[in-house]
Order: structure tokens, then C-alpha cells, then sequence
């Protein structure tokens, strides 16, 4: 794959990544101004990633039948198109052009179309990287498209803030990230070949007419799927309430809190990284390890964001938290992988991916008790993550989960998992 074709892919990726993550950081104050509730807030993002967590798997055999680059299309299409309607719903709610439960009906449809026809070009372009990279250097080159989540999770919210303009206030970020969107729909279009690699044809089906078992009745994984659901959901939570946290930590409006809030959210992506790209490797950890090591940080950073008494501590737990994290989901990625054969690693593949998509159906909860009790969330957070470091002292398969260091390529699978909501 030459240099040229390699950037147009990690640009795709890189475009929806930005606006997400910027999305993130601009959805609480943009509720606080509408007047939508905190749970209807959240709940926005909860719709999206579900349709994503089904429609990804469909998108993914579409792309094996119609080609890489027309999915990589219709994401970026998707994309484009969801965040402008979101700019108009936004415009319309900061005008009070319609009441706040109609406009946040309207958000949420709006948001809906990224999780249905966006999901079409993350397995495009993984695929894409994979058929034109050879074996002993596919691992490099899906690591360099990991980075783009990385990159895209640091700029988004460095990017939001210079975004709101006079006239378009808080939806200006929107309209930013679906001009980015467009631009990049014009280089694929204009620039990137189609994958030419011949594709081999599907497994045929058992004679007799069975079905495999659902990894999610696998007792070889279900440890695992437990663990990352949980894991992942707390992990949601906390993103999700962390901009309504700044918010009230500095009595601000939501204008003045889109400064501090893009900065705590980029020190928490940059640990994130710092585990994921650096410490994993440099201390060769074990699936095993990370299993463990994972938790017990996480525990320790919300923790810490639950009785911080100003910003600064908000910030510096939230970034503990999210080395925690860092490690976590590399660990029960691996160790999910390890635990099947090589037959099965598609299934389980789509299996952690569906995890990390349906958690988000609890943000909403962890939303209303954040309303009731600001520390609520993560002290919730600290005990489920407690919870998990002694089950995963305790379970069989989880202690078994030890055969080898955890490779960078585990790392970058678990980064590419959660590409979507990026926090979602």
C-alpha cells in the first residue's frame, strides 16, 4: 500500500473520530442551554452507538460484497449528513425555535443516522489496511490506523472550542466536523483506488443445518464479555458526566466551560495513549496483568474524581482513570482472543464489539444519579471496578489468562473496537 493511499485511510478514519470526541465535549453545555435534561443528553449518544453496535456486522459483509471504498463512502456520507442535521437542531434549540423535548427528539434522530449508515466505514477501512499490507507487517499498519483514534480523541475537543463562533454559537463545532467530513468524502471519492484484492468466498454452512453457539453463551469467553461490558459501561458513564462535572465544578456558563472541559478530556485521551502505546510494552504485561492492573487504577481515578475538591483534581483523577481504561480493554480483548481458536476469532471479535456498543444503554442511569448525587457516578464506578478486581483474582478463565505478553496488536484492537462513540 503506498503512503498516499495509507493517509486517505487514516484521514477517514481520523474525520469521524475528531467530531465525535468533539461532539462529546460540546453536548453538555449545549443541553445546560437548550434546556434538555442530563439523561435526555446522554441518551443521544446511547441510540446512536446501539444502532451501531447492530448495524456494524451487516456493513461489514456489505463492504465484502459491494467493494471497501463505496462503504468507506457511505460512512463518511453518513457522517456528514448527521452532523449537519444536529448543527440545524442545535440552531433551531439555541433559538428556542421549538420546545426542548421536540428539539431533543430531533437530536436524537438526527444523531441516529451517524450510528446506521456511519458504521459502514470503520470495517472498510480495517479490511482495507489489512488486504493490502503483508502478514508480518499488518500488525504496524493496523497499530498506524489505531493512532487516528488516538490523534482524533486528543483533537476533538482541542478543535471544538475554536469552532464557536459568533453567529452560530455551540452548533458551529457541527457544522465544522461535517466540513471536515465533506473534504475527506471528496478525497476518498476523487483519490483512493478500490481494493482490488480478490475477497475468498464465505465458509459454507453444516450440512446438518446447525448453528454455532453465541459466543455469548461461550463459557470459554464469558468472563471476559462480563468484565469488558462492565468495564466499557463505566468507562461510558464517566465520559458522558464528566462535562456536566466541569460545568458544575466551576460554577461557569456553558460557553466559558468548553476550554477546561477540552482539556481534561484530552488529558485523559493522551493517558489513555500513554498505556495503550507505551506502557503495555514496556513492561511486557500479560493479558492477566491488565486484567487486574486495569481495574484497580480505574477504581483509583474515580475515586479520586468523587471527592475532588476543585478542577485540578477532577482532571487528574479522570486521567487515572483513564490509564486504567487504557489497560483494561487491551486486557479482556487478549484474553477473549486467547481463550477460542483460530476459527472462532471473527465471532468473538463482533461479540466485544457488541459489547462495547450496548453498554451505553446504562449512561442514561449513571446520568440520573449524577443529578441526585454529583459523586454518585463514580463512586458507582470505584465499587464495580473493585467488584471486577476480585472476580478477575477469582475466575478461572480470567486467571488462566496468562500464556504471553500482550502485544501491540491486542492494544490497537481494543482501540479500534471502541472507535465510535469514543468515547464514544
Amino acid at each position: 500500500m503506498s503512503k498516499r493511499t495509507f493517509a486517505i485511510i487514516f484521514g477517514t478514519s481520523l474525520a469521524t473520530q475528531i467530531g465525535n470526541t468533539g461532539l462529546i465535549s460540546v453536548l453538555p453545555p449545549i443541553g445546560r442551554s437548550i434546556g434538555i435534561a442530563d439523561e435526555m443528553v446522554v441518551a443521544i449518544f446511547s441510540l446512536s452507538a446501539l444502532l451501531w453496535a447492530f448495524s456494524s456486522p451487516r456493513w461489514a459483509a456489505a463492504s465484502d460484497r459491494y467493494g471497501r471504498k463505496p462503504l468507506m463512502m457511505v460512512g463518511l456520507s453518513g457522517f456528514m449528513v448527521s452532523m449537519t442535521v444536529c448543527g440545524l437542531v442545535v440552531s433551531a434549540g439555541l433559538r428556542h425555535y421549538a420546545a426542548p423535548l421536540v428539539i431533543f427528539v430531533c437530536f436524537l434522530l438526527a444523531r441516529a443516522l451517524f450510528g446506521l449508515f456511519g458504521a459502514a466505514a470503520n470495517p472498510a477501512t480495517q479490511a482495507y489496511v489489512a488486504e493490502h499490507t503483508p502478514l508480518e507487517r499488518r500488525t504496524q499498519a493496523m497499530a498506524s490506523l489505531a493512532g487516528a483514534v488516538g490523534l482524533g480523541q486528543v483533537m476533538g475537543p482541542f478543535l471544538a472550542p475554536l469552532f464557536i463562533l459568533p453567529v452560530l454559537g455551540l452548533a458551529g463545532p457541527l457544522f465544522a466536523f461535517a466540513l471536515i467530513a465533506a473534504g475527506m468524502l471528496a478525497v476518498v471519492v476523487f483519490l483512493l483506488p478500490e481494493s482490488t484484492v480478490p475477497r475468498p468466498p464465505p465458509p459454507p454452512k453444516p450440512k446438518d443445518g446447525s448453528k454455532a453457539r453465541p459466543m455469548w453463551r461461550d463459557e470459554r469467553v464469558i468472563p471476559f464479555l462480563i468484565y469488558g461490558f462492565i468495564v466499557a459501561a463505566c468507562q461510558t458513564a464517566q465520559q458522558q458526566t464528566l462535562g456536566f462535572l466541569v460545568l458544575d465544578k466551576l460554577q461557569v456558563t456553558p460557553l466559558q466551560s468548553q476550554r477546561p472541559l477540552a482539556i481534561a478530556m484530552m488529558f485523559g485521551a493522551v493517558a489513555g495513549l500513554l498505556a495503550q502505546w507505551g506502557l503495555i510494552r514496556m513492561f511486557e504485561m500479560t493479558p492477566r496483568q491488565l486484567l487486574r492492573w486495569g481495574v484497580a487504577v480505574a477504581a483509583t481515578g474515580n475515586l479520586i474524581v468523587a471527592v475532588a475538591p476543585d478542577y485540578f483534581w477532577v482532571v487528574a483523577g479522570y486521567a487515572i482513570a483513564s490509564l486504567g481504561f487504557g489497560f483494561a480493554r487491551p486486557g479482556f480483548t487478549a484474553g477473549a482472543s486467547i481463550a477460542v481458536g483460530s476459527v472462532d476469532q471473527a465471532r468473538v471479535a463482533g461479540a466485544i464489539a457488541a459489547v462495547n456498543g450496548v453498554n451505553v444503554i446504562l449512561a442514561p442511569a449513571f446520568m440520573w444519579l449524577y443529578r441526585h448525587v454529583h459523586a454518585g457516578p463514580f463512586l458507582l464506578n470505584a465499587i464495580l471496578m473493585g467488584g471486577l478486581l476480585i472476580y478477575a483474582f477469582r475466575n478461572r478463565q480470567l486467571k488462566a489468562a496468562d500464556p504471553e505478553p500482550a502485544t501491540r496488536q491486542d492494544a490497537t484492537l481494543a482501540t479500534l473496537e471502541r472507535s465510535d462513540e469514543g468515547g464514544a
